[in-house]
């Protein structure tokens, strides 16, 4: 089984734990030079190649506007995790949606709630893989990985692991 888990930022990450051990992948993205996107085709193409002939299962960081944020950043953000939504649709990849709270509440039961937090506690859970979390600006592969431990606890125990249930 793939416990996939996805920060949709454009500077988030998709995380697998599987048979395969465990990946961490930043966001694809393309750039014009003057702009930075996320590249829809590498995430298709890499979607595909995680859940072809495997039983697969994506949590995907359900994100909404914060107070201060403004217009621009807020409509992006919110566009990148609807690009992935329908990424993941259109793949038939079974996939959850959960708001940061519900699954920093499982994840972080035992410590702060910030970005750094789950640096630490992704680096304490995995630390074979400790390298590829070390720097700040790694905290999006944190999240993502931690939404993919998230799944396979709480998913799989309340779901079986296959099912499409909105966690908002």
């Amino acid at each position: 089984m793939n416990w996939i888990g996805i920060d949709p930022g454009l500077d988030g990450a998709i995380a697998v734990i599987g048979d395969g051990g465990i990946t961490l992948l930043d966001t694809p993205t393309v750039s014009n030079g003057k702009k930075r996107d996320m590249d829809l085709y590498a995430i298709a193409r890499l979607l595909t190649a995680l859940a072809d002939g495997n039983d697969t299962m994506a949590a995907i960081e359900a994100v909404h506007s914060m107070p201060g944020q403004g217009v621009s950043s807020t409509f992006s953000f919110g566009k990148g995790f609807g690009m992935w939504l329908g990424i993941l649709a259109a793949l038939s990849v079974p996939h959850q949606a959960v708001a940061p709270q519900t699954w920093k509440k499982v994840m972080l039961a035992d410590g702060g709630k910030e970005k750094d937090a789950s640096r630490v506690k992704a680096m304490q859970l995995y630390p074979q893989i400790a390298d590829q979390l070390s720097r700040k600006k790694d905290h999006g592969r944190a999240d993502a990985l931690l939404m993919a431990a998230w799944a396979q606890r709480v998913v799989r125990t309340a779901n079986g692991g296959n099912s499409h249930v909105d966690q908002r």
